[in-house]
């Protein structure tokens, strides 16, 4: 009795101390992350989600995140190719596609994305002119993405996406861009307004030149712009009237048997 006494304790502190050890070695690693484990120093693998078992005091673990992270980068002064003085910031998005390199090759990934793209970032400016800074963005975005992403597929990070967020301007540049695009638009105006001009002048030309082929026209058109006038019920009408009409309306009127002519002048 004493025997199988002391057999049974030795098997329950076994199955304690394996169920202590157990306990220690369980990892769980989540659907978003990577587990890359070290055994005494050196790498032992890279383990998936799920619950994962590693032996207590030997293995160790570090966690990779697999998500996309957004890495604002802080704003930075430059000078463009054309020698205006700006000032840039930008986001990056990137995540890490082998957690084994992100955690070998660099101490702090993070902090290295970040460094490499301030200084790509200060390198497009110098490269860059303003006009590109402000309107060809596009461009400018893929060939930082290119600047950023061929150092860091070495760690295990692929460069998503950069975006180029905003520009700011020195005061007295964004004045000097306001006049000029109050004198383009007024240069606009007046190339406008000369061409109503210019069309107006035609068809005037061309109206005077059919009228004066039929000068009844033109007494017409002078009793419409009198009609015309006339309906404003606050002006005064001081209208001559030609001779010309009234010879016009003597010659139009039959004469009457008996009358004596009479002379308009």
């Amino acid at each position: 009795m004493d025997i199988l006494g002391i057999v049974g304790s030795i098997f329950g502190v076994g199955v304690v101390a394996g169920a202590v050890l157990t306990a220690l070695g369980a990892r769980v690693v989540a659907q978003y992350e990577r587990g890359v484990v070290f055994r005494l120093g050196k790498v032992a693998g890279v383990r998936e989600p799920g619950l994962r078992l590693l032996i207590p005091f030997v293995d160790k673990m570090r966690k990779v995140s697999t998500q996309i992270v957004t890495l604002p980068v802080p704003a930075q002064d430059g000078i463009t190719r054309d020698n205006v003085t700006v000032r840039v910031d930008a986001v990056v998005y990137f995540r890490v596609v082998d957690p084994q390199c992100a955690v070998v090759e660099v101490q702090n990934y993070l902090f290295a994305v970040g460094q490499v793209a301030q200084t790509s970032l200060r390198s497009i400016i110098g490269k860059s002119e303003l006009d590109d800074l402000l309107s060809n963005r596009a461009e400018l975005n893929k060939g930082l993405e290119i600047l950023i992403d061929s150092p860091a597929l070495g760690w295990g990070v692929h460069i998503d996406r950069v975006e180029i967020k905003d520009v700011a301007l020195p005061e007295s540049l964004k004045r000097s861009m306001s006049r000029q695009a109050e004198a383009e638009r007024e240069r606009r105006a007046r190339v406008i307004s000369a061409e109503g001009e210019l069309q107006a002048s035609q068809m005037l030309a061309e109206a005077g030149a059919r009228m004066a082929e039929s000068p009844a026209s033109l007494q017409l058109r002078l009793l419409e712009t009198v009609v015309q006038v006339a309906a404003e019920k606050n002006s005064t009408l001081v209208l001559p009237f030609p001779v010309e009409l009234l010879r016009f309306l003597e010659r139009s009127t039959p004469e009457v048997k008996g009358a004596e002519p009479k002379d308009p002048d």
